[in-house]
C-alpha cells in the first residue's frame, strides 16, 4: 500500500506545476481602491514593503490565502488593495508573473518606467523550492517504484 501512496503523491505534485505554467489565467486589472505596486523589500511574516505605482511607498501584507501559495519576490509585480483608513498599508491580493506584468505594461496599465524582473519570475522560484522539499531523489525512487508494478 505504501508504494501506490507514494507514487501518486509525486505524480499529482508534477502535475499541479505544470498546470500553473502552461494556463493562461485571466489578465486580472486593477479596480477601484486598488493599485499596481512593485515589491522593492520582503520584510518578512508575511509583509512587504512596496512601491505603489501612484508614487506612494507603502507596506504590504500578504494575505493568507496567496502566502502559503505564491511565492513572492523582491522586484514582483503585484496588485494591492489600499485601505482607505491607512494610507501608508495595503493588502497584497494578487501576484502578476512576469508575462503578466508585461502584458500591463504593453496596454499601458503600467507605466513605462516600471522594471519587470524576468529573471526573479522564471529563475529561483519555482523549481529550486521543489527540490529543496523533495530532494531529486525521491523522484527517482518513486519512478523505479512504479516501473517495478509494471513489470510484475
Amino acid at each position: 500500500m505504501g508504494k501506490s501512496s507514494k507514487g501518486k503523491g509525486g505524480k499529482n505534485r508534477r502535475k499541479g506545476k505544470n498546470v500553473n505554467g502552461g494556463q493562461k489565467r485571466e489578465l486580472i486589472h486593477k479596480e477601484e481602491s486598488q493599485e499596481y505596486a512593485q515589491i522593492t523589500k520582503m520584510l518578512g511574516n508575511g509583509r512587504i514593503e512596496a512601491s505603489c505605482f501612484d508614487g506612494i511607498k507603502r507596506m504590504g501584507h500578504i494575505r493568507g490565502k496567496l502566502r502559503k501559495k505564491v511565492w513572492m519576490g523582491q522586484g514582483d509585480i503585484i496588485l494591492v488593495c489600499l485601505r482607505d483608513f491607512q494610507d501608508d498599508q495595503c493588502d497584497v491580493v494578487h501576484k502578476y508573473n512576469s508575462d503578466e506584468a508585461r502584458t500591463l505594461k504593453n496596454i499601458g496599465e503600467l507605466p513605462e518606467s516600471a522594471k519587470i524582473n524576468e529573471t526573479d519570475t522564471f529563475g529561483a522560484d519555482d523549481d529550486e523550492d521543489v527540490n529543496f522539499e523533495f530532494g531529486d531523489d525521491s523522484e527517482d525512487d518513486e519512478d523505479d517504484d512504479e516501473l517495478d508494478i509494471d513489470d510484475l
